[in-house]
């Protein structure tokens, strides 16, 4: 017989309803079984691409100094990290390129030589089973550390910078290059992509278009990585307002109607609110960038002894996963997938 307190005398505090005995949701949180049992999310190995740097020389592997764990890799190197990434179940890698060479155009990216091509046709031996993406930018590549060529006043030529996208992205395709993944934000660049690939036959290619990049102040310990922080100025132009999310459904609309066969929002944990409403706008897989600035952060907490790394890094990534991420880009991949079970 079940008594509601109620009817029980004259009780001090709340009155509670009639039913409050029936609705118990902790009665589904009491064990760990039960808590498996009814899980709505769950993260897996195929969720998770791995970011990596690739640097010239042999024999190189250098801790990036704001990212923990991180490190920029010779070819060499570069290719026995992918076979741990193969090894693990990780379905595939993207590549970002710390050349030598700089010019005003970031020529070197489209070159037959650069540093991505050589590091791709090498994972293609080695690793062929791993997913090869290739980040289609120039922030590396030139001088400036901007994402195009400059105009007379200084800023960033978005039409001029079409063109050298469409070179770099049948450069990286013609060495192997299954998935190009543009991050600069010009205006038009899916379309230049989608038209340089198919006639240049690399109509399987696909494109996995940063849609929804903001101008956000986590990318610091990348720039670091990559060598990529401009010399002057900031890439407020051509990146988006973090203030602003019906921007991003249009400026993802346009990808989709240049012919993106994937989106992108970046970065991820800030904005997993804009992860949710491109993921209910759009029919098209969706990843989410865990970037370096919520890495760092996580790495800095832990190492104070504030943050427990292994149950953050899990909630972080389930929780962009349940926000509507179909992938993550994240640099904790490969200890993520040591957690979970094949």
């Amino acid at each position: 017989m079940v008594h509601n307190p109620n009817e029980m005398g004259d009780l001090d505090g709340p009155v509670l309803p009639p039913d409050f005995l029936v609705k118990r949701p902790r009665r589904l949180r009491r064990t760990d079984a039960l808590r498996r049992l009814v899980r709505e999310t769950e993260l897996s190995r195929n969720d998770l691409i791995l970011p990596l740097f690739v640097v010239e020389g042999s024999g190189v592997r250098s801790e990036v100094s704001s990212m923990p764990g991180v490190y920029r890799e010779s070819i060499d190197r570069l290719a026995e990290t992918c076979r741990e990434a193969e090894q693990l179940g990780l379905p595939g890698v993207i590549l970002f390129g710390v050349p030598d060479e700089k010019d005003a155009e970031g020529s070197y990216s489209w070159s037959s030589d650069g540093i991505v091509q050589r590091a791709l046709e090498t994972i293609a031996r080695t690793s062929p089973n791993l997913l090869r993406i290739a980040d289609v930018c120039f922030c590396e590549y030139t001088d400036h550390g901007h994402c195009g060529p400059l105009d007379e006043h200084g800023q960033v030529d978005n039409d001029a910078t079409l063109g050298n996208l469409q070179l770099q992205a049948m450069s990286l395709a013609d060495a192997g290059a299954q998935v190009l993944a543009p991050s600069g934000m010009m205006d038009g660049m899916v379309a230049m992509i989608r038209d340089a690939l198919d006639g240049g036959g690399h109509s399987d290619a696909a494109i996995l278009s940063y849609a929804v990049k903001y101008a956000s102040g986590f990318y610091g310990p990348f720039r670091d990585a990559a060598g990529s922080t401009p010399s002057f100025g900031d890439r407020n132009g051509y990146q988006m307002d973090p203030a602003n999310a019906r921007e991003a459904l249009r400026e993802a609309r346009l990808d989709v109607e240049q012919g993106a066969d994937m989106l992108m929002v970046k970065p991820a944990m800030p904005y997993l609110d804009i992860v949710r409403r491109v993921k209910d706008t759009f029919d098209l897989p969706l990843c989410a960038y865990q970037v370096s600035g919520e890495y760092a952060m996580i790495k800095a907490a832990v190492r104070n002894g504030w943050l427990n790394e292994e149950r953050v890094m899990r909630e972080s990534l389930t929780c962009i996963k349940r926000a509507g991420a179909d992938f993550i880009l994240t640099y904790y991949a490969r200890e993520m997938a040591r957690l979970l079970k094949p």
